[in-house]
């Protein structure tokens, strides 16, 4: 795999929309493939979640000791599958043999982009050596229209689009998201900028993230504004009239109708 070399750090507004954002009106994404119904992460329930109209998928990825890239949200397999141990010190032929709520294996991310052609995934890379695993998959697959990476950690996003360069879309870290809430409430901050989105709790730590003057400066800046982890009917129809631009949740029916009742539910 060849990166390419290091970009200028233009206005993510001046730029091309990325492919991953084009789709018109809020995007809807599944968490986990709607973690409200167990099995989250695994090929059963982003099919389910498919088969229920999304197209926007939420996942997290580790690397196995052998560098095999796994969408799983947490370091260890203790609490979602019927084997324990950390993944970063398991061989893939150790992981593959785990079963998530006692049915389903754990998926390679590779696969999950192989067979489901019409999704976009947005990535948490929740581990360094997830990073450059991920990118060569994604250079692999030609796939990097159909992915937005996102981490807590502002290092790695910087590393992402240092190395996947104008192809890659990424979110800001959470640096990026405390200087943009002190932006929107009139403080001067320099913001790390080639980021597209800002994806964020509505709240965080009893502290609000989300509000008007929130969603007005991060469209300033020409970023849409992503809002998990969103459950609850009355909270999906308050998000919406603040004007962000998309919304992940367990609870894939919730939000699937606020949106068709909206007519903003994609129909294509």
């Amino acid at each position: 795999m060849t990166f390419p070399r290091p970009i200028s750090s233009a206005p993510r507004a001046a730029r091309i929309p990325h492919p991953f954002l084009s789709h018109r009106g809020p995007l809807a994404f599944a968490h986990r493939g709607g973690a409200a119904n167990g099995a989250e992460n695994t090929h059963a329930a982003f099919a389910r979640a498919v088969d229920a109209g999304y197209r926007y998928m939420e996942t997290d990825v580790h690397t196995t000791a052998d560098g095999r890239l796994v969408a799983f949200h947490d370091a260890t397999l203790d609490r979602t599958t019927d084997r324990s141990g950390p993944i970063a010190r398991l061989s893939w032929q150790e992981v593959r043999r785990a079963r998530v709520a006692g049915s389903e294996p754990v998926p390679l991310f590779e696969d999950l982009l192989r067979a489901f052609p019409g999704v976009r995934w947005n990535v948490d890379v929740k581990a360094e050596s997830a990073l450059r695993p991920l990118l060569e998959v994604l250079d692999a697959r030609e796939a990097w229209g159909r992915v937005c990476v996102g981490s807590f950690d502002e290092r790695r996003v910087a590393r992402a689009r240092l190395l996947g360069g104008r192809r890659l879309l990424t979110s800001m870290g959470t640096g990026g998201v405390v200087g943009l809430r002190l932006r929107s409430l009139g403080m001067p901050w320099r913001l790390p900028e080639g980021a597209g989105c800002v994806q964020v709790p509505e709240r965080q730590g009893g502290v609000r993230v989300v509000d008007r003057a929130f969603v007005r400066a991060a469209h300033a800046r020409g970023l849409q504004v992503h809002v998990w982890t969103v459950n609850e009917r009355s909270r999906v129809e308050a998000l919406l009239e603040l004007g962000v631009d998309g919304i992940m949740t367990d609870r894939l029916e919730v939000l699937r109708d606020v949106l068709t009742a909206r007519g903003a539910w994609p129909t294509g």
